[in-house]
C-alpha cells in the first residue's frame, strides 16, 4: 500500500509496512530477523509506517530524508523507544539529553576529543592494543569479542580516569556492559513494560548489571575526590567544572549527575562500539584473504620491523583505514536510531503530530544497491583515493550527521586503526572449522562470541614508497547534514 507526498523537489513514495502481528505489530519481525525486515521497507516507500506495540512509527529510507531529518534536531529530537530505555542507563548525558542541553553538553566534553588531544591518545592506543594481543599463543583460540572488549575499555579508562581503573573493575565494567546493551534491545522493539517486570532470569541479569554499573561509576567519582588530584583526564575536566572551574568554553557549573551521566555515557559509547568495529573487521578480513593481504603489506611497509605503529604512521595507514571504513558500512555497529517529533512537522510529503517516533538505520541505508552496489560483498577499495565510495551523497553515516553527529568519531577511528595495524603485525585470525554465524543485532550490531585461532606472522621488509594520506582515503565515513 502506498501513495505520493510532494516532497521539495521529487515525490517521495509513502507507504506501510506489511505483516502487523497484532498487539506487538513489526517488534516480532525485528526481534527475529531485524537486517532482513528494515531491507525489506525501501520496497514499500522512501518513507515507511511501522507498530511498534501499540504505537505507530516511521521508518526513514532515502538518505536525503535522513539528512533532512538530522540536520533538523530541534523538531526531530532524540526520542522514541530507543532512548526511553537508553536513559535510565545513561541519564542525561551528551548522548540522550534534548536538544536544549546537547550544545551546553557538547562544549564541555568537546575539548577532550579536538585533533591535538586525539594525537596525544595515539600512543596509549598503540601500546594497549601491544599488550592486550601479546598475551595471545600460536595456534591457541582467542575470544576476539572479549579481547577487543578489554582493549578498548583499557583505552577508554586511561582517557576517562587515567590509570586509575584497575584490571579487576575494567573487567567488571565490560561484563556488565556487555549485559545491559543485550537487554537493551529487545526493550526497545517490544516497548512493553509489564513483560520486562517479571523476575525471569534476563531481566534480573539486566537490573544487575545496570546497578552495578552505576555503583561502580559512583566509586570511582568518590574516590577521585578522596584522593583530590587534579588530573588532566575527562574524568578531572568534569569535577572542575563541578566545582565552578569551568572550560575553557564551558564556564556552567555541571551537577554531579551529570558528572555520573556523562562518564557513564562515554564508557558505554566509547568502549563497545569500538570493540564491535574490531571484530567485525577481523571476522571479515579471515574471509576475504585479498582484503587481509593488501593490509599486511602496508603495514609491513610503515612500520618497517617496529612492533607498533605511532602517531606519525596514521597518515599512511591507507588500506587498514579502507578496511575499518567498509566494516562500518558493511557492518555498522550503530544500525538502528530514534527520533522524536517536537511539532507538528512534514517529512516526505507526509504530516507527522508532534510526539511521533521516527527510525532511521545505517544499516539499511549502507546496504541499499542504488548507493553502494554489491552492497552485501565486503570491498574496501570503495573507500581508496578517486573511488567515491558511495553512489549517492550522504548515504554513509555510521557516526550520524548534523549537530548530533559523534562526538567521538574521530577517536574511534584512530583507535580502531592503530588497534588494527597492531594486531596485523604479530598475528593472522583465522576463524575455527564450521560455518561463521552471522551476528545478532542488540542495540548495537556485531559479534559478541568470536572465537578465533591466532597464527603468528613475520613481518616482510617491503621496497617501495609509502601509500598515499589516509585522509583523502576511506575518512571516518561521515557525511554532515
Amino acid at each position: 500500500m502506498s501513495e505520493s507526498g510532494p516532497g521539495p523537489e521529487r515525490n517521495w513514495a509513502v507507504g506501510t509496512a506489511p505483516g502487523i502481528f497484532p498487539s506487538i505489530g513489526h517488534g516480532i519481525a525485528l526481534f527475529r530477523r531485524p537486517l532482513d525486515f528494515l531491507n525489506s521497507l525501501p520496497a514499500h516507500g522512501d518513507l515507511v509506517r511501522i507498530r511498534l506495540g501499540p504505537q505507530h512509527a516511521w521508518m526513514v529510507c532515502h538518505p536525503d530524508l535522513v539528512h533532512e531529518m538530522l540536520k533538523d534536531a530541534r523538531t526531530f529530537d532524540k526520542g522514541g523507544p530507543q532512548y526511553d530505555r537508553l536513559r535510565p542507563l545513561m541519564g542525561q548525558g551528551v548522548v540522550t539529553c534534548p536538544h536544549g542541553e546537547h550544545r551546553r553538553q557538547r562544549r564541555l566534553l568537546q575539548p577532550a576529543f579536538r585533533a591535538a588531544r586525539v594525537a596525544a591518545h595515539t600512543e596509549l592506543m598503540a601500546e594497549e592494543a601491544e599488550a592486550v594481543c601479546r598475551t595471545w599463543r600460536a595456534g591457541a583460540p582467542v575470544d576476539v569479542s572479549a579481547e577487543m572488549m578489554t582493549l578498548t575499555t583499557r583505552v577508554m579508562s586511561r582517557v576517562l580516569f587515567s590509570d586509575s581503573l584497575d584490571a579487576a573493575t575494567a573487567s567488571e565494567i565490560r561484563d556488565c556492559l556487555g549485559v545491559v546493551v543485550r537487554g537493551l534491545f529487545v526493550r526497545t522493539v517490544v516497548p512493553l513494560d509489564a513483560v520486562f517486570r517479571l523476575p525471569a532470569p534476563a531481566n534480573l541479569r539486566y537490573r544487575r548489571a545496570l546497578a552495578r554499573l552505576h555503583t561502580l561509576i559512583d566509586t570511582l567519582i568518590a574516590e577521585r575526590r578522596h584522593a583530590g588530584t587534579g588530573r588532566d583526564d575527562l574524568l578531572g575536566t568534569l569535577l572542575r567544572a563541578a566545582d565552578g572551574g569551568g572550560t575553557e568554553t564551558v564556564t556552567e557549573r555541571v551537577t554531579e549527575q551529570e558528572v555520573h551521566d556523562q562518564l557513564l555515557t562515554l564508557l558505554l559509547t566509547g568502549v563497545e562500539t569500538t570493540a564491535l568495529l574490531l571484530a567485525s573487521a577481523s571476522s571479515l578480513l579471515a574471509r576475504h584473504p585479498q582484503a587481509e593481504q593488501l593490509l599486511h603489506e602496508e603495514v609491513d611497509t610503515v612500520l618497517a620491523g617496529r612492533s607498533r605503529p605511532g602517531p606519525e604512521d596514521l597518515p599512511h595507514l591507507v588500506h587498514t583505514r579502507c578496511v575499518l571504513t567498509e566494516t562500518l558500512r558493511h557492518s555498522p555497529p550503530g544500525w538502528l536510531f530514534t527520533r522524536v517529533t517536537t511539532r507538528e512537522t512534514e517529512l516526505a510529503g507526509q504530516r507527522l503530530p508532534r510526539g511521533t517516533t521516527v527510525l532511521y538505520s545505517p544499516y539499511l541505508l549502507h546496504h541499499d544497491p542504488a548507493s553502494f552496489p554489491e552492497p552485501d560483498r565486503f570491498l574496501p577499495e570503495r573507500w581508496l583515493p578517486g573511488r567515491g565510495g558511495a553512489e549517492r551523497p550522504g548515504a554513509m553515516i555510521p557516526f550520524a550527521a548534523g549537530s548530533r553527529k559523534c562526538l567521538g568519531d574521530a577517536f574511534a577511528m584512530a583507535e580502531a586503526t592503530l588497534a588494527l595495524a597492531t594486531i596485523a603485525a604479530h598475528w593472522r585470525l583465522r576463524h575455527r572449522p564450521g560455518p561463521v554465524r552471522t551476528p545478532r543485532p542488540a542495540v548495537t550490531l556485531g559479534p559478541r562470541s568470536l572465537v578465533m585461532t591466532c597464527a603468528p606472522r613475520t613481518p616482510r621488509t617491503a621496497v617501495g614508497s609509502l601509500v598515499p594520506d589516509s585522509r583523502t582515503a576511506g575518512g571516518n565515513g561521515v557525511d554532515d547534514a
